[in-house]
């Protein structure tokens, strides 16, 4: 078989098996496309917080964090992107908390990367970070600015180089940019070759990579130990217990988004779930039926409405467009980029009040207290209170039956 034969059916097995990185997050998971805009937020706080001065020396509680933390949530694929960036002190690396020197180099390397409009811009910049040595800054990097240009740079990690090495029997090293750089040549022309199969988004064959790194697809002619069999057994197990558990998942949100409406209409309000949502039900109810069937006007920038236009559900007042209240539904998503998505309602509704709500599972409490504590959230001017699934369950029908405006929801909200 030749080589374009065995891609097309490493692709084929790739998209059709259920559990797949493609399946559950590249196509599967609304979640994702919700994931850039909050990662590219978090990258302009990291940006102004080294021009600043005010990124301090440790990754743990920077903003930094919170950018690794929104994309470690982004299902396996990315499991461990944060590990680089911890701060190791006898190794004295990543050598951009302590240096003052390199930390400035870095925020500009983000800073450059972000306004960053073309291929030979991007490509640039990295050969410039590179030449500067910075110990323990290599390509972990490139998962940061795959989202800021997934059509542009693939993202990089142990998993995905393993994947590219079995595929195409080479030996690319994981900590060189010269070899990331190589790597991303091949990884485009592949692209392009299989583009009618995969996309445009580097996101897909990245995923690729990944599922064959992990041994969750096996190449022709690669030979598996029986130890190794025993793993992927294992493994093939627990991947198809997460798609159940994310669709139990899926279904509590919905669920979730359902109370908010009905309560939302029951008030007198006219509730509107996010767009991507409206086609939604549950039991017997459809959302089109409970929510407005179309956005109102507001006053802000393409971007900015595109990313509240995928709040989960939005309150607003009777035949206007001023916004009540806004809710965010987390599940095991990141807690942060529903925060960011609240926060640019609040500041493009900033000359009256809105009340904001995270809403989630009551194992995630001290996830959202955690994140709600922090320094540069608690003293924003956006206030954020959170309601625990179980509370929003119970007292639905009382809250539609004895409430008279939003402020009911006081009685089961919570202060961080």
């Amino acid at each position: 078989m030749d080589q374009r034969q065995l891609l097309h059916d490493i692709i084929k097995k790739y998209k059709s098996d259920p559990a797949s990185v493609y399946n559950s997050w590249f196509i599967g998971s609304e979640e994702r496309l919700k994931a850039f805009r909050a990662i590219k937020r978090g990258v302009l706080q990291v940006i102004e917080d080294i021009k600043n001065e005010k990124f301090g020396n440790d990754f743990k509680g920077s903003s930094l964090e919170f950018v690794l933390s929104a994309i470690t949530e982004q299902k396996e694929v990315f499991e461990g992107a944060a590990h680089p960036f911890y701060w190791k002190p006898k190794m004295r690396i990543p050598d951009i908390y302590e240096n003052q020197t390199n930390k400035k180099a870095f925020g500009q390397f983000l800073e450059n990367c972000f306004y960053a409009s073309k291929e030979d811009q991007l490509i640039r910049e990295i050969i410039k970070l590179d030449e500067l040595k910075i110990k323990g800054l290599g390509p972990a990097v490139a998962s940061i600015l795959y989202f800021l240009h997934p059509t542009i740079l693939p993202p990089f990690n142990t998993a995905i180089v393993n994947g590219f090495n079995y595929l195409f029997r080479d030996n690319k090293k994981l900590g060189s940019w010269q070899e990331y750089l190589k790597m991303r040549e091949v990884i485009l022309k592949t692209n392009t070759d299989n583009k009618d199969q995969l996309s445009n988004d580097l996101g897909a064959i990245a995923g690729l990579f990944f599922e064959i790194g992990v041994k969750n697809i096996i190449i022709e002619g690669q030979v598996i130990s029986e130890e190794d069999k025993a793993k992927l057994l294992k493994q093939y197990n627990r991947r198809h217990k997460e798609v159940l558990s994310e669709k139990h998942e899926e279904d509590l949100h919905t669920e979730m988004q359902y109370h908010l409406l009905k309560i939302g209409k029951a008030l007198g309000y006219d509730p509107i779930a996010a767009s991507n949502d409206r086609g939604k039900c549950y039991g017997e109810i459809n959302f089109s039926f409970i929510s407005l069937t179309a956005f109102p006007h507001l006053a802000v920038d393409k971007e900015t409405l595109n990313t509240i236009q995928l709040i989960d559900v939005i309150w607003f007042e009777r035949n206007g467009n001023k916004a009540a209240c806004a809710f965010e539904v987390e599940k095991s998503t990141s807690i942060y980029s529903g925060i960011l998505r609240l926060s640019d309602l609040a500041i493009s509704f900033a000359d009256h009040n809105i009340s904001l709500f995270i809403i989630i599972p009551n194992n995630r409490e001290k996830d959202v207290v955690l994140q709600l504590s922090r320094p540069s959230i608690r003293n924003s001017n956006v206030k954020i209170k959170y309601i625990l699934f179980s509370d929003l369950r119970e007292n639905c029908d009382a809250l539609c039956k004895f409430g008279e405006s939003h402020k009911i929801l006081e009685k089961i909200a919570k202060s961080a």
